[in-house]
């Protein structure tokens, strides 16, 4: 029986580099995967990307994208052995619903990557949905400057102080966001001790 999956951590984690294993796992095998990314993320231009080096071609979706017509249009062609998604913060609920569709219905595994918490703490939408419906849940491990986990993402300025307000989706990388645990985010944010 096919799953959902939802491997999430802060940043600078590994998620796109695990992705890109997976995905040389299932067509070292011989197998088909369907790769996707947020088209939110300009820095991607058509690919899943780690900080690594490692690469791969990709599909974008928007909010608008339904995931299960798209994945059962390819399916159709040639089977899907495997749908693989970067950035899948991102996800309406909506879509996260269609991915659930297509691991039970269709017997695709479904893998999603995303971060868990914005720059606030706050759940993302997409997050949020794959916390509560996903089969299977997996944290990837960052690490704090000070050794301990990574939980949280700090967003910084030009200068790198910590920005407290602003939307919840800006794309940056390391110029923009830092990992941390949570207390040394906390410390940064300004939250009472």
């Amino acid at each position: 029986m096919a799953k959902l999956y939802f491997y999430y951590a802060s940043m600078n984690a590994g998620k796109s580099s695990t992705l890109l294993q997976a995905d040389f796992n299932y067509r070292e095998r011989g197998m088909r995967t369907m790769l996707w990314t947020a088209r939110l993320d300009t820095r991607s231009e058509g690919m899943v990307r780690s900080r690594i080096g490692l690469e791969a071609d990709a599909h974008h979706y928007v909010p608008e994208t339904d995931l299960y017509a798209a994945v059962m249009a390819a399916h159709r062609i040639e089977p899907v052995d495997c749908v693989l998604i970067d950035e899948a913060q991102f996800l309406t609920r909506e879509q996260v619903w269609q991915c659930a569709r297509l691991a039970d219905q269709e017997g695709i595994p479904i893998v999603c990557y995303g971060l868990r918490t914005d720059f606030q703490g706050e759940l993302f939408p997409g997050s949020a949905a794959l916390l509560g419906i996903a089969d299977k849940l997996v944290e990837l491990k960052g690490v704090c400057h000070c050794g301990r986990k990574a939980t949280m993402n700090l967003r910084v300025d030009a200068s790198g102080a910590a920005v407290r307000e602003g939307e919840q989706t800006e794309v940056g990388g390391n110029d923009r966001y830092v990992a941390l645990c949570r207390r040394h985010f906390s410390e940064a944010i300004g939250l009472p001790k």
